[in-house]
């Protein structure tokens, strides 16, 4: 048996350096975390293994939008798969702030100013709905008269590469278009996005969106992948879209899921790592953890301890 060891601090140690001393601790969820790292390294050093994410809207909320914008910037995944939501406010914010706010606000009173919450992030009305049919109406506008079918990829690519104002930088959807990135919404019209496609929609009934025509392309990175990697973040059709392809391949090779749900009520967003390999989503043989903990605190922690580990310039860049 491997004994225990106590976590051993010191002033300016890196996170890295943290990490790997919660490696030693042998319990609870500090060694569940270490590995992750170790294995979230090994998928995007892995030149034969394709990277997917996947990640709900309520994360892009909130600053961990910038570490998620970093994985892309790094181009460290290779494909994003995530909600309506995450096109919501990823975009908005381009444009408009969203503020600290707090779980134990009036929500009656809220809405009486104008103001959505998120757990307690803050989203003026003016800086959601209003500036997304402000900004994306004319830009759908300009794809209709390009074509008439679209795949959801296309159009958010093609959204992206659009934009001229605003702090378009700081864009996840904006820097997977400079980085050929592709972003796989499976429910689109599920948000203010889709809301706003179906608004030009009724004016506009030749206007398509070919979802089978998404998942033909989903399919087929899968099918000719070596090997895949899911970073797993949250759970919701994200996530089942990401185990859900692999799964016709043989299952993930590496798999890591950040979560706080939990699996004895049977949902899908609670199910472990272990679960999904009585499915074949992912393989007997592979590398996987599940992390319990708020993805807030866990992602940033993994991916700055990669920063740490890995060379910027190094051939890890896809």
């Amino acid at each position: 048996m491997r004994e225990v060891e106590d976590i051993e601090i010191r002033k300016g140690m890196s996170v890295n350096e943290l990490i790997m001393e919660m490696e030693k601790a042998g319990g609870f969820v500090a060694k569940k975390l270490a590995k992750a790292v170790d294995i979230v390294e090994k998928m995007i050093t892995d030149e034969e293994c394709r990277v997917f994410l996947s990640f709900p809207a309520c994360i892009v909320a909130t600053g961990v939008r910038g570490i998620i914008r970093r994985l892309v910037e790094e181009r460290w995944v290779d494909v994003i798969i995530t909600t309506c939501g995450t096109l919501d406010h990823d975009l908005a914010r381009i444009w408009k702030k969203y503020y600290h706010g707090t779980f134990f606000a009036d929500d009656r009173e809220l809405y009486r100013k104008g103001i959505h919450r998120i757990g307690n992030i803050f989203a003026p009305m003016d800086s959601y709905g209003k500036i997304l049919e402000e900004k994306l109406q004319p830009m759908i506008k300009e794809l209709y008269k390009k074509k008439k079918t679209w795949l959801s990829r296309e159009i958010i690519w093609e959204i992206a590469s659009m934009i001229r104002d605003g702090e378009k930088e700081k864009s996840i959807v904006y820097q997977a278009w400079r980085n050929r990135i592709p972003i796989f919404v499976p429910g689109l019209t599920d948000g203010a996005f889709g809301s706003q496609l179906w608004l030009f929609y009724q004016d506009h009934r030749d206007f398509v969106i070919d979802s089978l025509k998404d998942e033909q392309e989903l399919s087929d990175i899968v099918f000719t992948s070596k090997k895949t990697g899911g970073i797993v973040v949250g759970g919701g059709v994200s996530k089942h879209h990401l185990i859900w392809w692999n799964q016709f391949k043989g299952g993930l090779d590496y798999a890591v899921y950040l979560t706080t749900a939990v699996e004895y009520d049977g949902s899908l967003s609670g199910a472990q790592t272990r679960e999904a390999i009585s499915w074949g989503k992912i393989r007997e043989d592979a590398e996987h953890i599940t992390v319990e903990g708020d993805a807030t605190i866990t992602l940033p922690l993994i991916v700055t301890a990669l920063l740490e580990r890995i060379d910027s310039d190094s051939s890890t860049k896809r």
